[in-house]
């Protein structure tokens, strides 16, 4: 079979396909393709689509194109304050506009505007969903700076969890590092979470910085950026391959467990035989203009 014949043949996910040219995330091109803002050979796509190597796509009147693997694109970021974690063209102070890198990438994740340090971006859709998965506890390290002093109890606290936006925080790493500054390390991402935890012990956040991204470190001036070097990129890999695993051996035993509580169940249903109820036979009906059969009668006794 040729080259071209199997790429008839071969077919992916829409927002794959989009995510693997550089052009956004998967969760971005979902958002592009409920938007109606997709087109897929001249026609408006939908979600779930699948579509064909040799297929034209156009996102926002672009043409899109699978980039490959190899030639993705890693970087790491020291985000400066007053700069959004966001490729929208219409926020005069989006990422890409910052950094004016030349070729399409995008954020992983997303830092607060009024906080700065480290941001990754990259052209590699899969990586930025394996990286943002709630579930798998990656790692994230911030030095935060507060307008009081730090108690003990305050970094108790924090770390045993604190409830913000309707749930409890999960338990992290806190280290006091002087009086009103101390260092956290979070392995989930909520909405401005360390801002809300603080501001819950009212404490208010006068400086926030990501120092650190799972297994990479901000070692470049802020303002500025860096390739991954080729050791930081394989050990990203390795652990995102990882916790990718765990993911599904989880889903896996989850299913194995709804289908064990199933059979369960219906083992446990009563399978005790009813009581037979035995009914009187009903009089034979009448054919015709038949009478009736009649009664024998009762003998006199003189």
């Amino acid at each position: 079979m040729c080259i071209r014949d199997r790429e008839r043949k071969e077919t992916i996910r829409l927002n794959k396909f989009i995510s693997d040219s550089g052009y956004c995330s998967r969760r971005e091109a979902d958002q592009y393709i409920e938007n109606r803002q997709v087109y897929v050979n001249g026609r408006i796509a939908k979600v779930g689509q699948h579509v064909q190597l040799h297929d034209q796509v156009v996102v926002n009147n672009i043409e899109i194109k699978p980039r490959d693997k190899e030639m993705a694109i890693y970087i790491a970021l020291n985000k400066p304050v007053g700069i959004t974690c966001t490729t929208d063209p219409n926020d005069p102070t989006n990422i890409i506009d910052f950094l004016s890198f030349g070729e399409r990438i995008f954020p992983i994740g997303r830092l607060d505007k009024d906080s700065q340090g480290l941001i990754l971006l990259t052209s590699d859709g899969d990586i930025v969903n394996k990286i943002l998965r709630a579930g798998n506890k990656h790692e994230k390290e911030y030095i935060v700076t507060v307008d009081k002093p730090i108690t003990d109890d305050f970094c108790t606290k924090m770390e045993n969890g604190v409830p913000i936006l309707g749930v409890n925080t999960k338990k992290c790493t806190v280290e006091k590092l002087n009086t009103n500054t101390f260092k956290i390390i979070l392995i989930q991402g909520l909405n401005r979470q360390i801002r809300r935890m603080c501001e819950y012990f009212d404490y208010r956040v006068t400086k926030l910085e990501r120092t650190r991204i799972m297994n990479i470190d901000l070692n470049v001036p802020i303002g500025q950026y860096r390739d991954l070097t080729k050791e930081e990129l394989m050990e990203l890999k390795r652990l995102t391959a990882q916790s990718e695993q765990h993911e599904k051996a989880k889903a896996n035993k989850k299913t194995a467990k709804k289908k064990s509580t199933t059979k369960k169940t219906v083992l446990e249903k009563d399978t005790t035989p009813k009581k037979r109820i035995t009914r009187k036979p009903k009089s034979q009906p009448r054919i015709g203009k038949s009478k009736p059969p009649e009664k024998p009668k009762r003998k006199r006794r003189y």
